[in-house]
């Protein structure tokens, strides 16, 4: 039997909450996973995973899912609130960011070691730069009198898309560092694929919902 427009939509609304909920518990289960795996204090170079962690999986996951409709811890607060929690977020998550390739650029200077010498080191270094960029670009829709030819609307859609591309980037690279000689000999087996989905679940809900806001813009002008 054929299911009507409504059970869809009902559905589709549910899935989204159920996947929404995921990225949550996995945004923030994989920080701490990572934090009891690299004991931070214990040396210089444990708090580059954590710091990490917590920028790409669990601060930046989060200032995206803000304006979730269906997940948004704050979604019953104002827009202006939930802005201003986003820009909160993404401000920690640029700082740990940048804490974190700092720390595992002086720990390599320490110990004599090439700088940015493998894809790892590269996609890190290239999320953190971009995320700088994307807050500095968020400026805009702050002041978008700056941007006399382009109209408020488009300049969320091309934040949000763009700001896609840097959580990407940033999923990425942690991905590439689960493929460290350090992660995998801490985790190994079934553990170590079960950690590898953290940000693939992540990132596949941040860009069904980057879709649908793409979708729903495209559906009003219309």
């Amino acid at each position: 039997m054929a299911l009507t427009a409504e059970t869809e939509s009902r559905l589709y609304r549910s899935l989204r909450v159920a996947s929404g909920a995921a990225a949550h518990l996995v945004a923030l289960g994989f920080p701490a996973a990572v934090a009891v795996l690299a004991r931070p204090g214990s040396s210089l170079f444990s708090w580059h995973p954590l710091l990490m962690a917590l920028a790409f999986s669990f601060l930046m996951t989060e200032a995206l899912l803000i304006f979730s409709p269906e997940t948004s811890l704050l979604r019953s607060f104002s827009r202006k609130i939930r802005v201003r929690a986003h820009w909160a977020l993404q401000l920690l998550a640029l700082l740990c960011a940048v804490l974190g390739l700092g720390i595992i650029t002086y720990n390599k200077h320490l110990n004599g070691k090439g700088h940015f010498v493998t894809w790892h080191g590269l996609t890190g270094l290239l999320a953190v730069l971009y995320a700088g960029g994307q807050c500095a670009g968020g400026v805009l829709l702050l002041y978008p009198k700056l941007m006399k030819n382009w109209t408020l609307a488009k300049l969320k859609l091309y934040h949000a898309t763009s700001g896609l591309v840097g959580y990407l980037l940033g999923c990425a690279s942690l991905m590439l560092g689960m493929c460290s000689l350090w992660f995998t000999t801490t985790v190994t087996g079934a553990s170590w694929y079960l950690a590898m989905l953290c940000p693939l679940v992540t990132s596949l809900v941040i860009m069904n919902q980057v879709s649908n806001a793409y979708l729903y813009r495209k559906r009003s002008q219309h």
